[in-house]
């Protein structure tokens, strides 16, 4: 005998069939006129994460709201994220209602926006502006190439005829995907210095988890507790399970002991990449042997670059 109930699955299954923790992001996209507009959304998650030629973002909404219909028009989006103070959650509740237009919602707004970081790099390039009150925003472009979604026009606004596309773009009469290539990642200094020095506990940002309408009258959503620590439990693989490895990472490039020693800790799926990385590096620098010196070398770079990044 099964201890669950089955629960019909219906549309928004997320939100009506299912206790879903969610993010609150708030999406600031261009109108155009060129002023900003905002909105809240939580169908957002990263989709390119490793091994392709650029990072992405993924977001779910209606096509016909205000977000979506700017960034079939433009193209740009800033992913703001808030911490969890009941004033800021109150605000996104307030600019959520659905057929608001920006000019009757945004005046009404009480966040505070400054110029994009990219914009203010690059003054032709026109970016929405971001959130002053966010802890960290992502500013986006849409890959409107992938799926054939480059021929997606704004203007539908009671919903879009068939064909659809399968995963970016209008993908149903009154959906739309956007896969959002990250073009920079901002942080306030406070969060960014802690994930560059190391996290600790009370380094984490009170962030707001959303649980979407689970009736007519609320949205419901948690406020950030105190964070818990779970050791990794450490694995280390033989030295001849690694040499093994190393010695056909290359025919030329060959590592010491010492170097190995190093990368024991490594997860089996990631040494072979951990290795190329490797390789890559002394070839660059006319390394035919690399040791534990050269290895010290290499994550020191590799720490530097991503603090660039940062």
């Amino acid at each position: 005998m099964s201890s669950f109930e089955d629960l019909r699955i219906v549309d928004n299954f997320y939100q009506t069939s299912l206790f879903f923790p969610m993010p609150t992001v708030v999406i600031s996209t261009l109108c155009e006129d060129g002023s900003t507009s905002l909105g809240p959304y939580s169908l957002v998650q990263p989709y390119y994460v490793a091994g392709r030629d650029c990072y992405a973002m993924l977001l779910q909404c209606r096509n016909s709201s205000n977000t979506a219909q700017s960034i079939l028009r433009t193209g740009k989006c800033a992913l703001n994220f808030i911490t969890d103070e009941p004033k800021y959650f109150k605000e996104c509740v307030k600019l959520s209602w659905p057929g608001d237009k920006p000019e009757e919602k945004m005046p009404k707004c009480n966040f505070k926006l400054e110029r994009s970081k990219i914009e203010e790099d690059n003054p032709e390039d026109k970016r929405p502006m971001v959130l002053s009150e966010a802890f960290q925003v992502i500013e986006c472009t849409w890959l409107r190439e992938l799926d054939g979604a480059d021929r997606d026009q704004a203007g539908s606004l009671n919903g879009y005829e068939p064909p659809y596309h399968d995963f970016n773009g209008i993908t149903s009469k009154f959906g739309a995907h956007f896969i959002l290539k990250i073009d920079k990642i901002l942080m306030k200094k406070k969060y960014s210095d802690a994930i560059i020095n190391g996290v600790r506990g009370r380094d984490f940002p009170h962030i707001p988890v959303d649980y979407g309408y689970r009736d007519s009258k609320n949205f419901w959503y948690h406020r950030h507790n105190t964070m818990k620590a779970e050791l990794l439990q450490m694995r280390q693989a033989s030295l001849e399970s690694v040499r093994y490895a190393a010695d056909r990472a290359d025919d030329k490039v060959k590592f010491t002991d010492d170097a190995l020693m190093t990368v024991l800790a490594v997860p089996r799926v990631f040494l072979p990449l951990v290795l190329k990385g490797c390789v890559s590096w002394a070839k660059e620098n006319g390394v035919e042997l690399i040791t534990a010196e050269h290895m010290q070398i290499i994550n020191d770079k590799r720490s530097k670059e991503k603090q660039k990044k940062k």
